[in-house]
């Protein structure tokens, strides 16, 4: 099974387009729906796709496929995980599903923005808090204003 290793990654496609599927099918759909396209379509075709690639990988591999080496130009594979940073990001990202409600998308967003440059190395203590803010007022602008999707805005609701 050493060698045919990759067919975990089929497994986990075929679980994946199965789950998909099986809700996608078990969804309740609105009778009065217009037009052939409707909340089933995409996810039909991303489950039906998901099977097919599995299928295909497992053929692949089963043939004698394998994928190549990891061979990028600036990864030392000896090296351990920078853990550290791992962690930085996991926090900045749960601090931003827990902050985002009570404090809304922009000064949320600002700090998901600022604290993933920091723990990527950005030192520019200046300038990032400026960028992350600019960025996120921007995103909450494009998302809620321009395309309609509803985003918290949180305390700065009156203001924006």
């Amino acid at each position: 099974m050493r060698d045919h290793s990759e067919l975990g990654v089929c497994v986990l496609l075929l679980a994946l387009g199965v789950l998909v599927l099986t809700d996608v099918l078990t969804m309740d759909v609105d009778i009065a729906q217009r037009g052939p396209v409707g909340p089933r379509t995409v996810p039909l075709v991303v489950g039906a796709g998901l099977l097919a690639v599995a299928v295909l990988l497992a053929v692949d591999v089963l043939r004698g496929g394998r994928g190549e080496a990891e061979s990028g130009e600036d990864v030392d594979l000896s090296e351990p995980a920078d853990w550290r940073t791992v962690l930085l990001l996991a926090g900045v990202f749960l601090a931003t599903a827990v902050l985002i409600e009570p404090l809304g998308f922009p000064v949320a967003g600002a700090l998901l923005f600022w604290g993933a440059a920091f723990a990527l190395g950005s030192r520019h203590h200046d300038r990032d808090p400026l960028i992350a803010a600019v960025l996120s007022f921007l995103t909450y602008a494009v998302f809620d204003k321009l395309l309609g999707v509803p985003l918290p805005g949180g305390p700065l609701m009156g203001v924006l």
